[in-house]
């Protein structure tokens, strides 16, 4: 009986262990006009690696690289001029915000917003479909969280 009841025991702790969500392993820092943020990016060979997102203000990019884990080397940057993906003025007084989530087992995805414009877009990086080196972003939807502010775009 005993051995019943500890078997039952161990059995239902391991469902709630289990069953506990998984957190994301992913940071971020910001210091004057850049933005940094990590997150998983799936590889080619779907051995999930380190993606690096920056986000540059004075340029009004978005810049996204992944380490090579062989090597320990950027594998060169993507990037995405977000004045125009986010139909900006140019000189306009923008603010960003950005940070990863996880979409899939070992992919993340970025969230920017765009707090004047009232865009939100989403973006994921992957290595790049012609067999080149490096990687890729790809935006995967661009959407209005709120009206503009002062009628601006």
């Amino acid at each position: 009986m005993w051995l019943a009841a500890g078997a039952l025991v161990g059995a239902l702790g391991a469902l709630l262990w289990a069953g506990r969500p998984h957190e994301a392993l992913a940071s971020s820092d910001r210091y004057e006009d850049y933005i940094l943020a990590t997150g998983a990016v799936a590889t080619i060979q779907n051995i999930p690696t380190d993606g690096v997102w920056m986000l540059d203000y004075r340029a009004g990019k978005l810049l996204g690289t992944v380490i090579d884990r062989n090597q320990g080397k950027i594998l060169g940057w993507a990037e995405v001029d977000l004045v125009s993906e986010f139909g900006l003025p140019p000189r306009k007084d923008v603010h960003f915000m950005m940070t990863t989530g996880m979409v899939a087992q070992g992919q993340a995805a970025l969230y920017v917003a765009e707090t004047t414009s009232g865009k939100f877009g989403v973006y994921t990086m992957g290595m790049r479909p012609d067999g080149r080196p490096g990687v890729m972003i790809r935006r995967q939807d661009l959407v209005l969280f709120r009206q503009p502010a002062n009628g601006g775009n």
